[in-house]
């Protein structure tokens, strides 16, 4: 905190002026607290730097106990520690080893993630040429209606087999019960026949929406 203009002429000049009003209880008392100031400023600054040696002391053994742990942490992860000599290593050795750890873990998830995106485009490659063989293989559907029944007959190659499951599932979607199919080969083609009973939940016009959504297999 600042002194004030008086006490820092008290502090700073060792003489006082000998006018007369010095003599008065007043300019005694100023003196007096005048010497009181310049001890209380000469401990203050005396013991300053020495605190401040104490503290950045403190704040040194602080960080490296700190840095110390943090190693010992991340030296414990990895595996197989021990040297060969059965003695602890230096803390250098310690810390070359799990940047060297580190590094090989990288190289093994960089790895990892070569080999899924391999297998992720193998798995793509074969749902573009399933999508292909669609696209260029014939593929025939009729859908009739034959009272509260529906009969299905499916046309497809031999490559196109998944078609089948395909119009199974959306019978099933479209609140259709299949109860009977059965196909047959003749030559190349596959020949499939399937017979579905309209359930109660169906939509009135659910044949039309099973043929609407059939047709898209042969576009």
């Amino acid at each position: 905190m600042p002194l004030s203009p008086l006490l820092t002429f008290l502090t700073a000049n060792d003489k006082l002026p000998t006018f007369s009003i010095w003599s008065t209880p007043h300019a005694i008392r100023l003196v007096k607290q005048r010497e009181s100031i310049r001890e209380m400023s000469s401990k203050f600054n005396s013991s300053k730097p020495s605190s401040s040696k104490d503290d950045r002391k403190t704040i040194e053994k602080n960080r490296r106990s700190r840095l110390k742990q943090l190693y010992s942490q991340l030296y414990s992860l990895v595996p197989n520690p021990a040297s060969s000599s059965g003695e602890p290593k230096r803390l250098p050795d310690q810390i070359e080893e799990a940047i060297n750890y580190i590094k090989n873990l990288q190289e093994d998830v960089g790895k990892l993630k070569q080999k899924k995106d391999s297998l992720l485009g193998i798995d793509t490659s074969k749902a573009n040429s399933r999508k292909r063989l669609l696209l260029n293989s014939p593929v025939q559907i009729e859908v009739n209606e034959n009272g509260g029944g529906l009969e299905v007959t499916l046309v497809t190659s031999l490559e196109c087999q998944f078609v089948f499951t395909e119009v199974i599932r959306i019978l099933h979607e479209e609140s259709a019960e299949v109860f009977d199919a059965s196909y047959s080969v003749v030559g190349g083609p596959v020949f499939h026949t399937i017979h579905a009973q309209i359930g109660e939940a169906a939509a009135n016009n659910a044949v039309a929406r099973i043929a609407e959504r059939l047709k898209k297999f042969t576009l």
